[in-house]
């Protein structure tokens, strides 16, 4: 009886069922964003139209970015990858600091602090496996 011969991957080559896990990953990641920021601007109040389509919109925008950064950032070079990375997480995360009706210096602080460290953790995770 004959058997298959075991297939040859490539390191860093993506397996066929990480597709699935990364179309789903940035649906996931929108709903939980929008969930966020709706709560975030719905601030105890009751839960209105508004409020709503507002989570919608959100959650929509931060899928749609995280899936076309995905797709794009393999294709550059480690440096603009980590800074890509660093950017969406910046302006996402000042975004929602954003809401909670912080000052805009104090908005912009801490999502320079969250970005920089984005950048940090990215830049040496693409600096060792590359």
């Amino acid at each position: 009886m004959a058997h298959a011969a075991p297939v040859y991957t490539a390191p860093g080559s993506r397996a066929t069922g990480t597709s699935a896990l990364w179309a789903g990953l940035p649906l996931l990641l929108g709903i939980v964003y929008g969930i966020w920021t709706s709560g975030i601007r719905r601030d105890g109040g009751p839960i209105t139209t508004g409020n709503v389509m507002f989570g919608v919109v959100t959650g929509l925008i931060f899928a749609a970015v995280f899936f076309v950064l995905h797709r794009v950032a393999p294709t550059l070079p480690r440096e603009l990858r980590a800074l890509s990375w660093m950017a969406f997480a910046g302006v996402a995360f000042g975004f929602l600091y954003s809401l909670t009706g912080a000052t805009v210096l104090r908005s912009v602080v801490m999502a320079l602090v969250v970005s920089a460290a984005v950048f940090a953790v990215t830049f040496y995770r693409y600096y060792t496996t590359e």
